[in-house]
């Protein structure tokens, strides 16, 4: 269940608007789900289904806007494709700065394109959908130091980390996620009894690999 991160005042209003939100658009599910890991968990979190409703990524990004609001001046937003992209968007609107984002190609390092680039001293807010490592938007802090501009914070939607993702800049999260989650061999039979998922593909199979 997703709750407001200890960086965020805890109003239980807001709180419970922004489950609510992520529940109405799919975003939080509910089953049995085979992770990329190769663990298997009851919830998942797929933010794709949230950019399927503007007017909820929108509502969420005034949210993120209004605890932002005196924490640091914003001068861009900047997001790694893909996942970030809509999110970095939709902050930059709430935020009325420049959205930009920086892509890769396959075994290359994440660099700004389309002519897109960071003058020095601007001041840059990395946007990501999921934090789980950190590492994707870890590496759009290179491209930041190397234009001479500096990162201020970090803007998620969820944070997976559990509190293992700690860069020094603020990170911000609408929502601190902490699914319980099982090896193969010891997944409960209540669980086990529900075809098995995996995120972004059809129903697979109800029996354990």
């Amino acid at each position: 269940m997703p709750a407001l991160p200890d960086r965020i005042p805890n109003d239980p209003a807001i709180a419970r608007e922004i489950e609510d939100a992520l529940r109405s658009c799919g975003a939080l599910k509910s089953g049995h789900f085979l992770l990329s890991s190769g663990l298997h968990s009851d919830s998942y979190c797929q933010c794709a289904a949230l950019f399927e409703r503007p007017e909820i990524a929108s509502r969420l990004a005034e949210i993120m806007r209004a605890h932002l609001a005196g924490s640091f001046a914003i001068d861009t937003v900047l997001a790694p494709a893909l996942g970030g992209v809509l999110w970095g968007y939709q902050l930059a609107r709430a935020l009325c700065v420049r959205s930009l984002f920086a892509e890769r190609k396959a075994g290359e390092a994440f660099e700004l394109r389309r002519g897109f680039h960071l003058k020095p001293g601007e001041r840059v807010l990395l946007a990501e959908d999921v934090i789980t490592t950190g590492k994707s938007v870890s590496e759009m802090v290179p491209i930041v130091e190397g234009a001479g501009a500096v990162v201020v914070g970090y803007a998620a939607v969820a944070d997976r980390s559990k509190g293992a993702f700690e860069p020094g800049p603020p990170v911000f999260a609408l929502a601190q996620l902490d699914f319980q989650t099982y090896e193969a061999n010891d997944i409960p039979e209540s669980l086990a009894a529900i075809p098995i998922e995996k995120p972004g593909s059809r129903a697979m199979s109800t029996q354990q690999p």
